[in-house]
């Protein structure tokens, strides 16, 4: 019996995101007993590639751009060929369209994840019509599996659930605050108006223009970079927000997280949202947008607190809640990392792995697909 080989495809080697938990996905499905190797369409910033190779995940990273679409698709049928691949696994949008149109001509059955909360309407017509070339969809959550199902038209039968993330029990503790510190706020997210970081200045400008004064000093940071952070800063200095410090990209995100004492996630948009669950999972309660899985994790004064995408006004009342009251925080925070491990824990991560990978590769070696209803590639092929 031949060894299954699975051709893991992403968009780029870029840290955050869907890539940095690829080497745990992977380990699973090698458990399994497949070989696993990476094939990356460009490079980008290259922060995922060490845990990649640190893995033994050999990663073939193409010399190429963003854009020269058919020049990737010859470059993946050559490579994933070459290596002998019995299976397309994708992730993300562009490697999972290239991967659609690729898999079916050299005979591969394909598994694409889904992760993104937002795709770009081309993006998300294309693969529509393509959806019916995948074995099987699996979502990293259950908003995403919703969407998925919602705007992709995949049936129930080939789709499924895997939350990207498991609690890792190494996760060191925040430590509590004590009075007579400051109260230190941070995010961990790129400077990308889809992190909604221009709401959370606006939001500690409302606060003041209100005269509300903290009981106690109040520091914000934001770790990550990316192409907005002069206009962040402009816009802190413009509103007179003085305590928000943009920390640029941190290699340490969880000695980051241990040192603060509440985390702020107010995004407009998000899929599973791997930064917060850590935060969780560091005994951090959260401010965080209703979005994604982020409403099924964080309850209000439980654990946290939510406010909708983009509005400023729940924001800033939320923080006000919250910098209210912080002697409150730490036991919020021990809440959340008990509800991180009984949700995420490694076990439930790996059993719902292996049983995908069973589904695609039952025991006696023969691939099969999921069952697909007589109407669904024909119906693929409607135009929204």
């Amino acid at each position: 019996m031949t060894r299954p080989r699975i051709a893991y495809v992403i968009n780029s080697v870029e840290g955050g995101g869907a890539a940095l938990p690829v080497p745990a996905v992977t380990q699973v499905l090698r458990d399994a007993g497949a070989e696993v190797r990476v094939f990356a369409l460009t490079r980008r910033d290259g922060r995922a590639l060490a845990p990649m190779v640190a893995a033994g995940l050999e990663p073939a990273v193409r010399d190429g751009g963003e854009t020269d679409h058919f020049a990737a698709a010859g470059w993946l049928i050559k490579e994933v060929r070459n290596w002998g691949a019995t299976h397309l696994w994708t992730s993300l949008s562009r490697a999972t369209i290239l991967g659609l149109i690729v898999g079916p001509m050299i005979g591969l059955p394909v598994i694409s994840w889904q992760h993104a909360a937002f795709l770009k309407p081309w993006n998300r017509r294309l693969m529509r019509r393509l959806q019916a070339r995948a074995d099987l969809w699996v979502a990293d959550s259950r908003s995403v599996a919703d969407l998925t199902a919602q705007r992709l038209k995949v049936p129930a039968q080939r789709l499924e659930t895997w939350p990207i993330y498991f609690a890792d029990p190494a996760m060191p503790e925040a430590r509590a605050w004590s009075p007579g510190e400051p109260l230190r706020l941070g995010s961990l997210g790129r400077l990308h108006p889809v992190k909604g970081y221009d709401v959370l200045i606006g939001a500690l400008a409302r606060l003041r223009a209100q005269g509300f004064t903290p009981p106690v000093p109040v520091e914000v940071a934001i770790a990550g970079d990316g192409d907005q952070a002069d206009a962040l800063m402009e816009q802190a200095s413009q509103a007179g927000v003085t305590n928000l410090t943009l920390a640029g990209y941190t290699s340490d995100p969880r000695g980051f997280l241990a040192g603060l004492h509440l985390y702020l996630q107010p995004s407009r948009s998000e899929g599973f949202c791997i930064a917060a669950h850590e935060a969780l999972t560091a005994a951090l309660p959260a401010i965080a947008s209703s979005v994604g899985e982020l409403p099924f994790s964080i309850v209000p004064e439980r654990n946290g607190w939510l406010a909708p995408p983009g509005d400023v006004d729940a924001l800033a009342k939320a923080l006000r809640q919250a910098l209210c009251a912080p002697n409150t925080l730490a036991a919020m925070g021990r809440t959340a990392r008990a509800d991180m491990f009984d949700r995420f824990s490694k076990e439930r991560f790996e059993a719902k792995g292996r049983a995908i990978w069973t589904r695609i590769h039952p025991a006696n070696g023969e691939d099969r697909a999921p069952v697909r209803q007589a109407n669904d590639r024909s119906s693929s092929r409607r135009t929204e």
